[in-house]
């Protein structure tokens, strides 16, 4: 009697404990018998009850799911191939469809794979490399991002956002890209430093032409002062002359004798003694 009475708890606890199961917050459930859905999705959580050994929990996150693509090649529309890594964050908003098109995230990683790289090589062929390294990166990817969601709705799944990782030469092609942007390189320095060879002779073409002109018009300047001078002297030597010629005469020779006498003490000098010089050189006081 006593085993059983035991008998029938336990076959009671383990019907109990086959009718329970628990949803988790981060957590949707669905209910399926004999394979198919029952009900609705479950999205509260705690202690839930099925009809047990008939009934099975299928559990779906709640959460952002991560998908991650393998590097691929792709053609742009300059006929560059382009190495492209990008990812993707997902969920789940219908579960019943989910479990129909997919089954599970495996199924749905592999479908996200077609879709998401499919949109990416259609798109990224409608722009340049440099559109897609530098400039308008942010806009293909939000138009990716809202075409890929058009797409995934029927599998119960959005697309919350698609990103570029990585956006590359492939490897075979980097070493040429390299010596030719090199090489692009040399011929703008050389012909920046020829551009630059040429200014300066052109500053010192200028600058000696200034010169030139600068130093004729100093010496036409001083010659016209000089000459100004000259023309000043000889009239002054004119009036004095006019004046006293006497005195003239005698101030003239002074000037005489300080130009053959300022030179050096061992220089001799022979005259006349017929001469003005040396009349006033015996002169007696």
């Amino acid at each position: 009697m006593k085993k059983g009475i035991n008998f029938v708890l336990i076959l009671i606890i383990i019907i109990f404990a086959s009718s329970v199961f628990q949803v988790s917050e981060l957590q949707k459930a669905v209910v399926l018998r004999f394979g198919k859905p029952v009900g609705e999705e479950i999205n509260t959580s705690g202690l839930k009850f099925k009809i047990p050994f008939i009934d099975n929990v299928v559990y779906f996150d709640k959460r952002l799911l991560d998908y991650d693509a393998e590097p691929k090649d792709l053609i742009t529309k300059d006929k560059k191939n382009i190495v492209i890594d990008n990812y993707a964050r997902w969920r789940i908003i219908d579960p019943l469809l989910f479990l129909q098109t997919v089954q599970d995230e495996k199924g749905a990683q592999a479908r996200l794979d077609d879709i998401i790289y499919s949109e990416i090589r259609e798109r990224l062929g409608q722009y340049t490399f440099l559109d897609i390294i530098a400039f308008k990166r942010d806009e293909i990817m939000d138009i990716v991002t809202r075409e890929s969601w058009e797409k995934t709705k029927k599998l119960g799944i959005e697309i919350v956002d698609v990103r570029i990782k990585r956006a590359e030469l492939p490897k075979q092609n980097e070493e040429n890209v390299y010596r030719r942007m090199e090489a692009e390189r040399h011929q703008q320095a050389k012909k920046y430093r020829a551009e630059g060879q040429e200014k300066a002779l052109e500053i010192t073409s200028q600058a000696e032409k200034e010169r030139t002109v600068i130093l004729a018009e100093a010496y036409e300047k001083s010659e016209s002062i000089k000459g100004e001078g000259d023309a000043k002297a000889l009239k002054i030597y004119a009036d004095a002359y006019n004046r006293d010629p006497e005195f003239y005469k005698f101030t003239r020779t002074l000037s005489a004798y300080d130009s053959i006498l300022s030179g050096s003490g061992k220089t001799k000098i022979i005259m006349s003694t017929e001469s003005e010089v040396w009349k006033i050189l015996n002169e007696k006081e």
